[in-house]
């Protein structure tokens, strides 16, 4: 290693050695602490992100020591550690289904032999142990002592938090009544997983004509799971009642991820006249539209969603606020947002709210639902974006769409990855998933602001902290 590589690891240490201490002062500050690897996650452990300074200090500590391990690590154990990530991912959904999580967790934190896990879930001892090692070995559980094992906080979040034997004895309904993350990891280590495998074969598939001479391209879902069908064709048929209940608990999941205050944050709602309408685009049972409606009872809202969704939001309302449906202040609507919006809501609505539901289609698809969005939009009307934003894994020049606010992301100090590597590699895993299973897509700020100006949207601001975006009529 040459001196100006010892020196770039050592700005590099440098940097982790300066956010460590501003991490440890702003905990001291707050009354807040980093985790315990070993100890169960909890909302709670991850209070320190509150802060600012604490959740930019940790990512850059994050990016840091992935750098390191980058420059250091053999080139052959870091190839080995992507093309391997194939059986990680096979050996974590042994465990998620065979309730290794749920049988640790009444083990407590001493760990429980291999044997008696095994015995248990009513699996070969050996074969799981070499599974349950190869996954201690990134942390995901411990081997506290030879063959014995017990979670970490990354293993507990996979808890359905049931009694193991209840699970193993009825695992059709093992996601009911859950956070939903234990159900979004399945499907993703079942329809994604699967779906995966196939994704050069659909890229390098020539794109068929449609009747109206555009072409489409097979998603590897659709290579995988059966020509011309939809992940959610695939859903709808009777032997897949299983996986449809799992998909609809699974995008409870996603919520666990983020802030519970994060669709408050994302606009100014306080700004909106009282009386104003805000539509839920494909709003599912309507849980965003339930967090901010909790908060600012003057306005109206609108849920929109296929038939089934809405019939599973009125159960949902019904326990959870039905005096906001039986007012009126929350309408409950059946709407395909690939038709134009009903004729009711025609130049009367305030802010069109539309969350994690572009990514799911591709430009063109995208297009076509803003078009109608803005067909039914006044002057004043809003359009409410919540999505991921993709960062660069560069340095951002923004030169593009840089003089809107929030389009240039915050970026890692030099020499670290600009995106915080590892810190924000979920954003790029969802855009993948979204790959296999729609063939669509994520997009990055200048994707965004191309997508709703063909449209005859105009981005105005840019809100990466909630990630979410704000346009307006052209």
């Amino acid at each position: 290693m040459s001196s100006h590589n010892f020196s770039q690891l050592r700005t590099i240490l440098g940097i982790l050695n300066k956010n460590v201490d501003i991490l440890e002062e702003s905990c001291k500050a707050n009354g807040t602490q980093i985790p315990d690897l070993s100890e169960p996650f909890h909302p709670d452990s991850e209070a320190f992100r509150r802060h600012k300074d604490a959740a930019e200090a940790a990512n850059t500590i994050a990016a840091a020591a992935q750098h390191i391990a980058a420059i250091l690590t053999a080139p052959s154990v870091s190839l080995y550690h992507s093309v391997g990530g194939v059986l990680q991912s096979a050996a974590v959904r042994v465990c998620l289904e065979a309730s290794v999580t749920e049988i640790l967790r009444e083990a407590g934190p001493q760990g429980l032999h291999v044997d008696t896990i095994a015995k248990k879930a009513n699996l070969d001892s050996q074969k799981l142990s070499r599974l349950l090692r190869l996954l201690a070995t990134n942390h995901f559980y411990r081997e506290v002592t030879p063959e014995v094992f017990a979670n970490t906080r990354i293993s507990s979040m996979l808890d359905t938090g049931k009694p193991s034997e209840m699970v193993l004895a009825d695992p059709e309904h093992k996601h009911d009544n859950t956070t939903g993350v234990p159900a979004l990891v399945a499907m993703n280590l079942d329809e994604s997983f699967k779906a995966a495998a196939y994704i050069w074969e659909a890229l390098s598939e020539p794109a068929k004509a449609n009747t109206d001479g555009s072409l489409t391209s097979p998603s590897p879902f659709t290579r995988t799971f059966g020509s011309g069908v939809t992940l959610y064709q695939y859903y709808e048929r009777p032997n897949q009642t299983f996986r449809a209940s799992r998909f609809s608990i699974a995008m409870k999941g996603i919520t666990a991820f983020r802030p519970p205050d994060n669709d408050v944050k994302a606009y100014n709602w306080a700004s909106l006249p009282a009386g104003s309408r805000v539509v839920d685009v494909g709003g599912g049972i309507g849980n965003v539209t339930y967090s901010i409606a909790s908060k600012f009872e003057g306005l109206k809202f609108v849920v929109q969603d296929r038939p089934a969704t809405i019939e599973d939001a009125k159960a949902w309302w019904a326990d959870q606020m039905p005096e906001a449906v039986s007012s009126g202040r929350v309408a409950l609507e059946v709407h395909d947002f690939l038709t134009p919006q009903p004729q009711h809501l025609q130049h009367n609505v305030a802010v069109f709210m539309i969350k994690q539901v572009l990514h799911n289609w591709s430009d063109e698809d995208a297009v076509k639902i803003l078009k109608y969005l803005r067909q039914a939009a006044t002057p004043e009307t809003v359009l409410l974006a919540m999505e991921y934003i993709l960062p660069y894994a560069c340095r951002d020049p923004g030169d593009a769409i840089g003089a809107i606010p929030g389009a240039v992301p915050r970026e890692a100090p030099e020499p670290l990855l600009a995106n915080y590597g590892l810190a924000g590699e979920m954003e790029y895993l969802s855009d993948i998933n979204m790959l296999v299973l729609f063939d669509a897509q994520a997009r990055t700020a200048p994707q965004y602001e191309r997508l709703f100006r063909s449209a005859g949207w105009k981005l105005r601001f840019v809100n990466r902290e909630v990630q979410a975006l704000e346009a307006v009529p052209l």
